[in-house]
């Protein structure tokens, strides 16, 4: 195989696994937000505790800032050379970062407990699916730098 193809390949799944999963945060979120700020706390797939709003706010930014990573990764994936690669890792590893403050605001909503509904508790989740997949694209992003047939190759 060319050098800098096995990245390529393995990248371009990843990239439309990581986009389906933060336009999920973004939408689970934005409706939950829109329900919290109506006042329907008792909403059956809603419920939550005192760090829900918290928790939907993180998630709405880093689900959006992680979409942006994901469509500045794909133009990456299309140009393939290190002077993309640069502007791709570096808002990779800012959108981990922000997934990953998110995750940890939704590990304090856990702890504190309470009644949480099914919506809720699947934006839990896909936020944890989102900082596994986003770091995934973290460490294949930057292969490259190890072995050069995971990276663009320098002409």
């Amino acid at each position: 195989m060319a050098l800098g193809r096995v990245g390529k390949n393995f990248m371009a799944p990843l990239l439309a696994v990581n986009l389906v999963v933060h336009l999920i945060v973004v939408g689970l979120a934005g409706w939950s937000l829109d329900k919290y700020i109506d006042g329907e706390q008792n909403h059956p797939h809603l419920g939550g505790n005192t760090s829900t709003s918290f928790m939907l706010i993180f998630a709405l930014i880093a689900g959006t800032f992680g979409a942006c990573s994901v469509i500045i990764g794909m133009m990456h994936l299309r140009a393939w050379k290190h002077e993309s690669h640069a502007a791709a890792a570096s808002v990779a590893i800012i959108s981990w970062a922000m997934i990953a403050l998110a995750f940890g605001v939704v590990c304090k909503e856990v702890i504190i407990g309470g009644h949480r509904g099914k919506r809720l508790q699947t934006l839990e989740l896909f936020i944890a699916i989102s900082l596994l997949s986003q770091l995934l694209y973290l460490v294949l992003l930057n292969a490259g730098i190890f072995k050069r047939r995971y990276g663009p190759t320098v002409i």
